[in-house]
């Protein structure tokens, strides 16, 4: 593990443990279950593999790097999961997000721990 690039204390259980809850982990996967209501922001975190995402309930959101640089606004998207979907998402260096819309971005990750990164 790369410690500059995925320090411990910004993994998004301990960094931003307000909307991340583990449900389970074991030596191949990690698998998180992770609410942000609307207009919350979280603490910056990471999350260092990649995972499949299976979206509970879809809000749009705002994504930033630890400078503050907009990395990703979901407002623009040509295409959003619908609820009770899936999708692939590559691992995350440090980022906030914030819940830009009305619902709760609801959504359970199964985090690959030895998939390529």
């Amino acid at each position: 593990m790369d410690n500059e690039q995925w320090p411990p204390e910004l993994d998004a259980l301990a960094a931003s443990a307000q909307h991340h809850k583990l449900l389970f982990e074991n030596d191949l996967v990690r698998v998180i279950d992770t609410c942000i209501p609307p207009g919350e922001i979280t603490a910056l975190h990471t999350h260092q593999w990649p995972a499949s995402l299976y979206f509970i309930s879809w809000s749009d959101f705002v994504r930033r790097d630890a400078a503050g640089n907009i990395t990703a606004d979901s407002r623009t998207f040509d295409k959003k999961p619908a609820p009770h979907t899936a999708v692939w998402g590559g691992s995350l260096t440090a980022h906030t997000l914030q819940n830009a819309g009305i619902n709760d971005l609801h959504v359970i990750s199964v985090e690959v721990k030895h998939a390529e990164k």
